[in-house]
């Protein structure tokens, strides 16, 4: 099919860069709210579902005084080894990678996504950990960022990072998702597609 009768994926420049940058909302953010320059911790993890959030931030945890996101809060969960960024209900596709550009952007080296999903392809009895090695682009899934491709695919090395900080008394596959932003919208004809 021709992608320029797609508006969706029409006036995608790829190669390009951005005229908008998350230094400079941050900047704004840290101006209007009178946040003080610094970093989040190295390591950080998104907590779509909220529940590690609610509990440290229940517990009484630190807020890290140098996140400037309009939107959401970041407590830090200590750690023998590490001290861990954690941030809440960042949810939708969309959202998720403004928060993610934003904590990059904020001194942030890893970021972990780590939520519940259904599963149309079982893997076995829950619960395990899926090490996700490729999406299905529905339309929960940015054209700004790749061309339109049926799968985004994880980078070999980031994949190999995965592998080496899953604990072994976990278990944990490795395997696909599908995104999609409309779950109550799926036919019996794309659940079996996607399948």
């Amino acid at each position: 099919m021709d992608s320029r009768i797609i508006p969706i994926l029409d006036h995608k420049h790829h190669d390009r860069p951005s005229v908008f940058t998350p230094d400079g909302l941050l900047r704004e953010a840290r101006r209007q709210k009178a946040v003080l320059s610094g970093t989040v911790p190295e390591i950080c993890l998104l907590d779509p579902d909220g529940d590690l959030f609610r509990e440290l931030r229940a517990s009484g945890a630190r807020l890290n005084p140098h996140w400037a996101c309009y939107h959401t809060e970041l407590f830090e969960l200590e750690t023998a080894a590490e001290t861990i960024g954690v941030i809440g209900c960042a949810v939708g596709a969309s959202f998720a990678v403004l928060v993610a550009e934003e904590l990059f952007a904020s001194g942030c080296r890893l970021l972990v996504s780590v939520t519940s999903a259904g599963q149309i392809v079982p893997a076995g009895p829950p619960p395990y950990f899926v090490l996700i090695d490729r999406a299905l682009r529905d339309e929960g899934t940015s054209y700004h960022y790749l061309p339109a491709e049926p799968y985004a695919h994880i980078p070999k090395d980031m994949l190999a990072v995965g592998d080496s900080l899953l604990v072994a008394s976990q278990r944990v596959v490795r395997g696909g998702v599908w995104t999609t932003d409309a779950p109550f919208r799926e036919t019996d004809e794309a659940i079996a597609f996607a399948q």
